[in-house]
């Protein structure tokens, strides 16, 4: 992954935050806006764009964007940091690739003791019985 490539593909918009504040929220555009286009972008490989489309799927727009929103400080500079260090965060993540599990068989010992508590649990239950003479 090109870090560096990437931060220069993304586009920020500042826009007013929604929600409570008084008259500072209605004269300052603090909400910051991160837009990333998936599909033009020159970071990635081919595998890594298909693996991104595919994990991400449920967060990119029907133009293959991807969009997100900060609005939990007041500084727009601050909400600029929070979203791209949470962009980042969330590209690392879905590149990662999960290491394939290896079936192993169960140990022979756990077989034995296995059969061993169903047998006791058997007689246990056979001395249950009424005995027959």
């Amino acid at each position: 992954m090109k870090t560096d490539t990437l931060l220069a593909e993304l586009t920020y918009k500042a826009v007013r935050s929604s929600g409570a504040g008084g008259q500072n929220v209605n004269k300052v555009s603090s909400k910051v806006v991160l837009t990333f286009d998936l599909t033009n972008t020159l970071a990635f490989t081919d595998a890594e764009k298909e693996r991104l489309q595919t994990k991400l799927a449920k967060k990119l727009s029907s133009e293959n964007l991807l969009i997100l929103t900060c609005d939990e400080d007041r500084s727009q500079r601050k909400n600029k940091e929070l979203v791209t260090k949470r962009f980042l965060a969330l590209i690392e993540k879905t590149l990662v690739v999960p290491k394939k599990r290896k079936e192993t068989q169960v140990p022979t010992a756990v077989k034995e003791k296995r059969i061993k508590d169903k047998k006791t649990i058997s007689e246990v239950k056979q001395n249950r019985k009424k005995p027959d003479f």
